[in-house]
Formats: C-alpha cells, structure tokens, sequence
C-alpha cells in the first residue's frame, strides 16, 4: 500500500518536473543583444533572421542618448518575454558610420523599429517601450498567433 501511494506520487510529480526542466532550459537562453558596428556582416544579415527571429532595432545618434540607455534597460528588464517571442536586439549608436541597415530604416535620432519574422517593419516609435508593450503588440501579430495555437 505505501509503495502504491509513492508510485503515484512519483508518477504526478514527473509532468511538473520536465515543465521545469524546459522553463530552465528557455531562461538559460541568452537575450542576443547585437552592436551593428562590432558585428559580423553574417550576423546582421536580416535574410537569415527571415522565418526564424523578430530583428528590433535601437537606433540613437550616441550611446549616451538618455532614450536609448532606458531603453536597453527596459529591455534587459524581462529578458525571457523577449526570447519566449524570438527576438534578437540590435543597436546603432553612430549615425556617422552610416550601414545598410540605418539606411533601410532612415531612423531619426532614437528609434524603436521591430521586424516581423516576414521581414516587414511592424513597429516603429520615437520613443522608449517597455517589454510589456513590446510583447503585447508581438502577440497581436497573425504570425505569433500561428504559433500560440500550435504549441
């Protein structure tokens, strides 16, 4: 009767514990924050984020821009909402070393531009946003929604 009980009780216990083996595995993940002046061309290649990652940018003319300093701590704030969506950070301090990137984007001064996985801008704000606001306009969007319904 005891080895019944704790059979059972090893038994309930098993679902619970791969949950927590797979929410350790997602926070373990790393939020990819990427300077698009120290990177790798290969790295900021947005043709291989394509279908797999949603590329937000933060544009500012200096690193010392008070926008983009609340901004990268808002978003290192709640790093696993971030990877949870598949996003991947980029940054762009130096309007001076003009890239293919900033060209595309034409931001002025600060910028907030988020990428869909189909590689169009879906969001762009002048201004500081936080991870809330960021996920929740993530979820509105058809793609993520496919992949809410499919998990």
């Amino acid at each position: 009767m005891v080895f019944r009980t704790i059979a059972i009780a090893i038994f309930l216990t098993l679902p619970a514990n791969a949950q927590v083996e797979e929410d350790t595995q997602k926070v373990e993940e790393e939020l990819e924050i990427i300077d698009i002046h120290n990177a790798d061309p290969e790295q900021i290649a947005l043709d291989s984020y394509l279908w797999l990652k949603r590329p937000l940018f933060v544009f500012a003319d200096t690193p010392y821009d008070p926008r983009f300093i609340e901004q990268i701590s808002l978003l290192q704030s709640l790093p696993e909402e971030l990877i949870e969506r598949d996003v991947t950070i980029f940054t762009d301090t130096d309007p001076s070393e003009s890239s293919e990137l900033r060209n595309d984007l034409r931001p002025r001064g600060f910028a907030l531009i988020l990428i869909g996985k189909d590689g169009s801008v879906k969001l762009r704000k002048p201004f500081p946003w936080n991870v809330r606001e960021l996920s929740r306009a993530i979820d509105k969007m058809p793609l993520r929604q496919q992949e809410l319904r499919s998990r």
